[in-house]
């Protein structure tokens, strides 16, 4: 009987240590997954492993005695690929937490995989505002943007200033279907009429029949819900089938630096978009622009999806520190990252709601015509401001099983 006692009291004792161990672990590997070759690489892809690997020296955690690992994987825009990748990750390599996750499709699907596995997931890339309403989880955070603030922010401000018809040309997978259903509830909500819409293959290079398709249907607004490369091809396209000059006004629902910067500011200037960040928005978003600039080897500034992996990371690791270790626990540490105010140079004081919407403010721009320029990468003007608890989706229109109601 004694022996037993003393064997249990062992037992005990080494439960303790092991869980000791454990919350004093200060171990964290990091995986980027994000588009390192297609159309959404400029935005994403090598910049975003850089605002990683930024926000891993700026966390001081180094010199703490913390061991940070990084690692990247091109998810060529594709859900299956993604999903392989994230088990691989999660089972072998040990991955923590996932980074960027550009494309919706690809989103949704890693979401469900960090929930079976209890990893983490910090979108910055992907739009859908799925992933903080119908299906939302307590191991994913989304930053940045989601569709809802897109087409809560430009499609109500083109309707109220008279864009009362809409025709959308649409990215045939779930993010542009999400942003084109968002988007014409707001301009329905608003009194304007959707008149109608086309979908087209993702990584298109030929948007012919779907401009002709927006140019007869003689909509005030066509309505892009696209993004990249497919953004961009549609607006030189335009620009050649002569939609603005004929009196349309192209809306490009989700835009970002990288695409004006490929447009040129004769073929962008004029068009109205939300974002979230831009470099040149004040004292804290410009430091950080140009050490990352000087680091990126086409010398780009960054996207707000990149600034959105730098951001991220560096709450995340202010949990990891005020837990006094990573439990290797996704949802404890989604748990904490909520109960913090967030505050950091590039977005801001802000918070993360109980459906993992990361609150901020968002940002009204139009680009600049080539006259206002004053040098390279100074293509935007602030229109207006939506302030952060206005931006996205009230938690009282939420379907997250989350909140409670």
């Amino acid at each position: 009987m004694k022996q037993r006692f003393s064997a249990l009291l062992l037992g005990v004792a080494l439960g303790f240590v092991a869980s000791g161990a454990s919350a004093q672990d200060k171990t964290v590997k990091i995986g980027v997954l994000t588009d390192n070759s297609g159309l959404y690489s400029d935005l994403g892809g090598a910049g975003s492993t850089l605002a990683a690997q930024m926000a891993i020296e700026d966390s001081g955690l180094a010199a703490k005695g913390w061991k940070i690992d990084l690692i990247s994987a091109d998810h060529q825009n594709k859900p299956d690929i993604a999903t392989t990748i994230a088990r691989q990750w999660i089972d072998v390599e040990k991955v923590d937490i996932f980074m960027d996750v550009l494309n919706s499709g690809v989103a949704l699907a890693v979401n469900n995989v960090v929930k079976e596995k209890n990893s983490i997931l910090i979108d910055t890339g992907a739009a859908t505002s799925d992933l903080t309403n119908a299906q939302c989880s307590p191991n994913t955070v989304h930053w940045v943007y989601d569709t809802y603030m897109l087409a809560n922010s430009t499609g109500q401000a083109l309707v109220k200033a008279g864009g009362d018809t809409w025709y959308f040309l649409t990215a045939d997978y779930a993010f542009g279907a999400a942003l084109e259903r968002d988007t014409t509830a707001v301009v329905q909500k608003a009194g304007g009429k959707v008149l109608g819409s086309v979908k087209h293959p993702l990584n298109s290079s030929d948007f012919s029949s779907f401009l002709l398709q927006a140019q007869a249907s003689k909509a005030k607004i066509v309505g892009l819900a696209n993004a990249g490369g497919d953004t961009t091809n549609s607006i030189k396209q335009a620009a050649e089938f002569g939609i603005v000059a004929g009196g349309q006004k192209l809306a490009g629902l989700l835009l970002f630096i990288t695409d004006v910067h490929s447009l040129g500011l004769n073929v962008a200037q004029g068009l109205n978009f939300t974002e979230t960040f831009y470099w040149d928005l004040n004292d804290g978003t410009r430091a950080f622009a140009k050490r990352f600039s000087e680091r990126m080897k086409n010398k780009a500034m960054p996207s707000m999806v990149q600034a959105g992996v730098y951001s991220g990371l560096i709450h995340y690791f202010k949990a990891l520190e005020a837990m006094g270790g990573n439990p290797h626990d996704g949802a404890k540490a989604v748990e904490k990252m909520k109960s913090m105010p967030t505050d950091d140079p590039l977005f801001g004081q802000g918070s993360i709601r109980v459906d993992g919407r990361k609150i901020h403010p968002a940002y009204l721009f139009e680009v600049k015509k080539p006259s206002e320029s004053k040098g390279p990468w100074d293509y935007y003007k602030l229109v207006g401001t939506v302030p952060a608890d206005q931006a996205f989706r009230p938690l009282s229109e939420s379907a997250c099983p989350l909140v409670k109601k």
